[in-house]
């Protein structure tokens, strides 16, 4: 089994060892066609506290660190 990668913009970085990466997603509306935004945060694991608000990072799906936690960041 493949572990699911994401790609998303930091929106918060004030927790230690933990960011929240906001990640966009497009798709069709199933009956009229319309092409519709959604978008869902996550918390992810950033184990030195190298990622700053604004930036662009891919996460990956891991076993869960914490309560929200099942998430750990990947380089740019």
């Amino acid at each position: 089994m493949t572990k699911k990668i994401l790609k998303g913009v930091i929106t918060s970085a004030k927790n230690n060892k933990t960011v929240v990466v906001e990640v966009t997603r497009k798709f069709a509306h199933p009956f009229y066609g319309k092409v519709i935004k959604r978008s869902k945060k996550y918390h992810a694991h950033d184990e030195k506290n190298k990622f700053k608000e604004g930036e662009i990072i891919q996460i990956i799906e891991c076993n869960p660190i914490s309560k929200k936690k099942r998430w750990k960041v990947i380089e740019k």
